[in-house]
């Protein structure tokens, strides 16, 4: 209704991923930047986590679009709790392979998948905190698969912030030891909460009406804490209070009114309070798993810093563009 009487060409703030639509704010340009890195040195796993909705999904749909087809067999899977030999024969299924029969069957049948192609493959899997240590295990073996010279698989993990706590467990240690770029998204700034909110209006025809107070952007800021699929939820309803009321400005007021109204329509807290309180909470004793957990998140800092020198230092020479702009290597 609100594209239709603000003339857009489709809704801006749609949910379903889209990576038209992707906003490359400087922590998705730096996890791209990750992504581009684990992908050249042709081995290995790459992990990126990131809260609920702060566009993991979106930023992998458009590096596969980036990915030349002559060159990669990207398979894709969203994980829910499943068993070691279930994430086999999910693996098996998505490469070609016959996901049927014993254990030692779908193996070779993965294995066989693997080698026989000229093209690298390249396994993604979303949601991957729902995995258990015994599928964990199974993937870092399907890493052992080599055709002559290097791995005949690369994985990417994509998952919510408990995936850096399982990881940091001592049981994943030798996955761990084969991961070879993370990264964790944040929220966007301020600014570039502004700046997300008019790159996906004018993506589909905005032409600046409805126009939108500066004041307004900073309680979308504040509502959704740069979080893209809360600042896109918040947004779509203010379009549509806005286009009920036929009007041509979104004010602070009415971003206020309505981020009110949809935290009642949800039931719960579901986006932060304009005036809730960001004062640090009280000190507690950390716990064995916390300082484990720091000294995890120190070290991807720390590996991050190492990464990003050797980029500068062209260790990624392998990588480049064809003439048709897909990356191959």
């Amino acid at each position: 209704m609100h594209g239709t009487y603000y003339g857009l060409r489709e809704h801006p703030f749609q949910m379903t991923p889209n990576a038209r639509l992707l906003f490359m704010s400087s922590v998705h340009r730096r996890a791209h930047a990750h992504l581009v890195y684990g992908l050249s040195q042709q081995e290995g796993f790459v992990v990126v986590t990131g809260e609920v909705g702060a566009g993991k999904t979106t930023l992998i749909e458009r590096l596969c679009n980036e990915l030349d087809p002559a060159g990669f067999v990207i398979a894709r899977i969203t994980t829910t709790l499943v068993t070691g030999d279930d994430v086999l024969r999910m693996v098996a299924h998505a490469f070609g392979a016959d996901p049927d029969g014993s254990k030692a069957a779908v193996l070779r049948g993965i294995t066989h998948a693997l080698r026989i192609s000229t093209r690298r493959h390249l396994l993604v899997i979303d949601e991957a905190q729902g995995l258990c240590p015994g599928a964990m295990e199974e993937l870092r073996m399907l890493s052992n698969v080599t055709q002559p010279g290097q791995q005949a698989l690369q994985t990417i993990l994509l998952g919510q912030p408990q995936l850096r706590r399982m990881m940091a467990s001592p049981d994943l240690d030798q996955l761990r030891q084969r991961v070879i770029a993370s990264y964790h998204l944040t929220g966007l700034t301020r600014e570039e909460t502004h700046e997300y909110v008019l790159h996906r209006l004018r993506a589909v025809g905005w032409l600046g009406r409805p126009g939108w107070d500066a004041e307004a952007l900073d309680l979308v800021f504040r509502h959704s804490d740069g979080i893209p699929r809360r600042i896109n939820r918040l947004c779509a309803r203010i379009l549509l209070s806005a286009s009920l009321e036929e009007a041509d400005q979104i004010t602070a007021a009415m971003t206020e009114m309505t981020a009110t109204e949809l935290e009642e329509d949800l039931g719960g807290p579901t986006i932060a309070p304009a005036h809730a309180s960001y004062e640090p909470m009280e000190t507690q004793p950390a716990s064995t798993s916390d300082m484990f957990e720091r000294l995890t998140e120190r070290a991807d800092q720390n590996e991050r810093a190492l990464q990003e020198y050797a980029h500068r230092l062209g260790w990624v020479g392998r990588f480049c563009y064809s003439k048709s702009g897909k990356l191959r290597w």
